[in-house]
C-alpha cells in the first residue's frame, strides 16, 4: 500500500496529497504517518513547498473529517435511544447513560476533538461522536483545523528534514501510537470501573 500511496502523490502532487489525506480520514488504515512525511520529502526534490503540502493536507483532513461528522449526525442520540430501548438490558446501558455521555461531550468535546486530531487512527474517528453530539459545526471545523494543522506541520517538516530517510519516522510514530493507545485504554478501564462502582452503589 505504501508504494501505491507514494506513487499516487508523486504523480498528482498537491491534488494527490489532498485526496490521500481525505481518504485517510474516511478510511483510517491508510496511514497519515506515511503520507505527510513523504509529502515533506517531496519538497526536497520537486516544486512542492512545505506550506503548500501542509495546506493541501489540512484541506484534505478537514474534508474527510466533515464527511465523518455527517455520518455522526445520522447516528444521533435519538437513534441511540432506540437501540438502548431494544438492547439496553443486554448492554447494561440506559438512556440516562447516553445523555450523560452526550452532556460530557458537549462540555469537553471541542478540546477532545483538538487533541485527538493528533493521535493516529483516533484522529479520524473522533469526528463521528462530534457529529452524534450535534457539536456546533463551525466550532467543530475550527478545532479540527487547528489540531490537524499542528499534526501536519510537524510530520511534513520532519519528512522534509529527514529527506531520503523520511521512512525512519514511521518507527517513532509506531512508538508514539502505542503509548497513546495504552493511555487511552487505561483511561477507558478507569472509566468503566468507576461507572460499574457507581451503578452498584445506586
Amino acid at each position: 500500500m505504501q508504494n501505491w500511496i507514494t506513487d499516487f502523490m508523486e504523480q498528482f502532487g498537491y491534488l494527490g496529497i489532498f485526496l490521500m489525506i481525505a481518504l485517510e480520514n474516511v478510511f483510517p488504515p491508510i496511514p497519515s504517518e506515511v503520507i505527510l512525511p513523504f509529502g515533506g520529502f517531496m519538497t526536497t526534490y520537486s516544486g512542492l513547498t512545505i506550506p503548500g503540502v501542509v495546506a493541501a493536507a489540512t484541506a484534505g483532513s478537514v474534508v474527510g473529517a466533515i464527511i465523518l461528522y455527517g455520518i455522526g449526525l445520522l447516528l444521533d442520540v435519538e437513534r441511540l435511544e432506540k437501540i438502548v430501548d431494544r438492547w439496553g438490558h443486554i448492554l447494561r446501558v440506559s438512556k440516562k447513560d447516553i445523555h450523560k455521555a452526550d452532556a460530557w461531550f458537549d462540555k469537553y468535546g471541542y478540546w477532545t476533538v483538538l487533541f485527538c486530531r493528533m493521535i493516529p487512527l483516533i484522529r479520524s474517528l473522533i469526528s463521528i461522536p462530534a457529529g452524534m453530539s450535534n457539536m456546533k459545526f463551525g466550532l467543530f471545523v475550527i478545532f479540527t483545523t487547528i489540531g490537524t494543522l499542528i499534526w501536519n506541520i510537524i510530520l511534513v517538516s520532519v519528512g522534509a528534514a529527514l529527506g531520503e530517510s523520511w521512512e525512519d519516522i514511521t518507527y517513532f510514530m509506531g512508538i508514539y501510537s502505542n503509548i497513546a493507545y495504552a493511555l487511552i485504554a487505561i483511561g477507558i478501564i478507569v472509566f468503566v470501573v468507576l461507572f460499574i462502582r457507581k451503578k452498584k452503589r445506586s
